[in-house]
């Protein structure tokens, strides 16, 4: 089968015909583009359940009901016998119900294996000494490495996605993790070349790597590059060696970056969340963040939070809140008024605060004080819309641009069903979500 990204040369699931150059009726099989577009969204957001299923089974959680459904969508999408819209809609939105079975598989077992995350304060400077900067989602990764660097002279750096691993008990036990560094993963290229250490990429979002870096980067699990040393079975000693073997860091000054606010520490502060709502001193919620994207279009995450009012909180996850998350939004009654709830891989938690203020409030998730505007560019950002589209959630903005798998006539679907619209300019985009 045959998939392609534009008309011209897209595969017809009307007639079945893959001829050199694209199927010629494809100007004429009415829903040909359509099916086609959903396919591809459809093929994306198993590629975010398998993600996140790896990584839950990897921690000993499997769920024969999600791994039953990929089996049945995949079928669908390798197959040229359902070209029933509706029908492949259906799965698409089915794609959504299991991604949320997935996150939920995946945070039991990121919980059960590290306690529950709390508000944590991670340093973004250095202290001196040799080091290793992991970067990516894989927890497990992250506490082997940290096991095995234990008592050997090397301190250990999250980066990107990896930040959220100081909030868990069972990972901040180890005093040898000690900060932060760099941002999002479109930026490692700079900043792992100016990293004088080694360098662990646990999963995917690592870019092919320069060569004044590659021979201090290693891979591990599911992510691979040529040219750089894999591990396996978790041994670390290649990497440990490497570090010991590379310059010291020179103690650096930094900030600070606090994150931990899983659903489990937000709704701690339920009581004061609910009183402030009903005292008028929180006006709305916004939840801004996702997989961020390179380039100065995603400075608009950036200017619509700047732009956001005192008496109004943001929620941020994922690799998205990079562009903000420096920021000093202050808190309201004791409560921050930037809540880091961490990985994408968290973005469970962020849909459990959701639903509990719903109940707290009575009411839907449509009907609160809640403005969902999310960045996304990968395979986990397109499952997660699904799950919150699955789920109902409607008027999401999305950006820096809409996807472009998606086609015109799909789009116009999400717009009457959802409301789905695509960011614009920031301040105008604070006032008309105010304006509601």
């Amino acid at each position: 089968m045959v998939m392609a990204t534009s008309e011209k040369t897209m595969f017809c699931y009307q007639c079945s015909q893959t001829p050199p150059g694209g199927c010629m009726r494809a100007g004429v099989c009415g829903k040909s583009a359509d099916l086609a577009s959903l396919m591809d969204t459809l093929l994306f957001g198993l590629k975010g359940i398998a993600a996140y299923a790896y990584h839950a089974r990897e921690l000993g959680k499997v769920d024969s009901e999600i791994d039953g459904f990929m089996h049945e969508a995949l079928f669908a999408t390798m197959t040229n016998v359902d070209f029933d819209l509706d029908h492949v809609l259906a799965l698409v939105m089915k794609c959504g119900q299991m991604n949320l079975r997935a996150m939920k598989l995946l945070d039991e077992a990121h919980t059960e294996r590290f306690g529950n995350p709390v508000p944590t304060e991670v340093p973004t400077g250095a202290r001196a000494g040799h080091a290793i900067v992991v970067t990516g989602h894989d927890m497990l990764d992250l506490e082997a490495l940290l096991r095995e660097t234990e008592g050997r002279d090397v301190d250990v750096y999250t980066h990107g996605e990896m930040l959220p691993a100081h909030a868990y008990p069972g990972l901040k036990k180890y005093k040898h993790l000690v900060g932060n560094y760099g941002g999002a993963w479109w930026t490692q290229k700079a900043e792992f070349d100016a990293w004088p250490g080694a360098i662990l990429a646990t999963t995917n979002c690592i870019l092919i790597p320069k060569e004044s870096y590659k021979d201090r980067l290693f891979t591990c699990g599911a992510a691979h590059v040529a040219g750089c040393l894999h591990i396996a079975d978790r041994n670390f000693e290649p990497v440990i060696r490497k570090a010991l073997a590379c310059p010291a860091l020179p103690a650096k000054p930094g900030g600070k970056l606090t994150t931990g606010f899983h659903h489990t520490a937000i709704l701690g502060l339920a009581d004061k969340i609910v009183a402030a709502v009903k005292a008028g001193k929180i006006r709305h919620f916004f939840l801004v963040g996702g997989c961020d994207t390179p380039g100065p279009r995603g400075n608009y995450y950036r200017e619509f939070v700047k732009a956001v009012p005192k008496d109004c909180v943001v929620l941020t996850l994922a690799c998205g809140k990079y562009r903000f998350n420096d920021l000093d939004l202050g808190s309201i009654d004791g409560i921050p008024r930037l809540l880091d709830i961490g990985q994408c891989n968290n973005a469970y938690s962020a849909i459990e605060v959701a639903r509990a203020l719903a109940d707290v409030f009575k009411c839907s998730v449509n009907d609160l004080p809640l403005t969902m505007v999310l960045t996304w560019f990968e395979q986990k950002a397109v499952a997660i819309l699904l799950t919150l589209l699955a789920l109902g959630v409607k008027n999401i903005r999305v950006g820096p641009v809409l996807p472009q798998f998606v086609s015109p006539g799909v789009l116009g679907i999400l717009v009457e069903k959802f409301g789905l619209m695509p960011i614009g300019d920031p301040v105008k985009d604070v006032e008309a979500a105010l304006a509601k």
